[in-house]
């Protein structure tokens, strides 16, 4: 075992303090410790160094020749030591590093990426869209991006809500010509309708109560995409019903493209997160990138 070990960077700091001061007292005060404390710290480095520090007598104290020693040769060090401590809080609180961001091919995210850079320019930026990537290839990424309606599944990453968008059902005109017109959720089993994918399945559409409560429905699907823009485009085509965000859809509803689909529940929201590791210190870009992905989507 060294001599490290062996020895309180207090008792240091103590011995520090004492001698710079020329007093046990003064040092107390200074390091808002009892003088008993201090004494103490002195004593047991003493004993651990095997050497007297300090002559003691009633007037004053002076540091014998290993105490002079000792803190010519710690002192630089300790300095050297609260440097490096101190520039490693300030760089952990600067927005630096490289962001590896894994996310849908959206116009909106790109936008928001784009001004966080610019916002941060010590940042260097790995973005990837590929949609499905394998599980254990996660663990590469700081943040991760996706929209989900309904409940999350349970996994060790944290969850934060960016944005939120409520969902109608539509339908283009020329579909409901040669298509029934679903007005119950069982009724989209027996008509076309475009589904959204995600790597295991056709996830279910996802509709919500008077009380919000969450009802998933499997629909019949011939067209399976993962973009919202597909989706639309799907629909306007006449390929299917789709669940769509009400803002995507908004123009193409006024002008008659596409009609609203009532049914006894109304669709549940489609929310964006963003997912990040659940490790304790976590360096800033990440909460950085959060933040500002919050306020670009108020």
């Amino acid at each position: 075992m060294g001599m490290l070990e062996k020895v309180e960077q207090q008792w240091l700091k103590s011995f520090h303090c004492v001698y710079e001061n020329n007093s046990f007292k003064r040092a107390a005060e200074f390091l808002c410790l009892p003088t008993s404390n201090v004494s103490r710290h002195i004593a047991l480095l003493e004993e651990q160094l095997d050497a007297r520090l300090f002559d003691r007598t009633t007037r004053r104290i002076a540091p014998t020749e290993a105490g002079e020693h000792l803190y010519l040769r710690t002192q630089p060090l300790l300095d050297k030591l609260n440097e490096a401590l101190t520039e490693v809080t300030q760089h952990s609180r600067h927005v630096v590093g490289q962001l590896n961001i894994l996310m849908p091919d959206s116009q909106e995210l790109a936008q928001a990426v784009v001004s966080f850079c610019t916002k941060y320019p010590s940042i260097s930026l790995c973005c990837d869209t590929s949609i499905s990537p394998k599980e254990d290839l996660l663990d590469g990424f700081d943040v991760i991006l996706s929209f989900h309606r309904g409940k999350l599944e349970d996994n060790n990453w944290i969850a934060k809500e960016i944005k939120c968008w409520s969902s109608v059902v539509v339908a283009s005109p020329k579909l409901l010509r040669t298509s029934s017109k679903p007005f119950k959720i069982t009724d989209l089993k027996h008509v076309p309708c475009i589904n959204s994918f995600t790597a295991l399945n056709g996830t279910p559409w996802v509709f919500k109560n008077g009380t919000g409560e969450v009802i998933t429905q499997r629909v019949k699907s011939a067209f399976k995409v993962n973009s919202g823009q597909l989706a639309k485009a799907g629909a306007l085509a006449g390929l299917g019903f789709a669940i769509l965000p009400d803002e995507l859809c908004r123009h193409e509803i006024e002008t008659g493209e596409l009609e609203i689909i009532e049914l006894e529940y109304q669709p549940e929201d489609l929310v964006l997160y963003a997912f990040y590791a659940s490790r304790k210190h976590i360096a800033k870009k990440v909460p950085a990138f959060i933040e500002h992905l919050q306020d670009q989507g108020k």
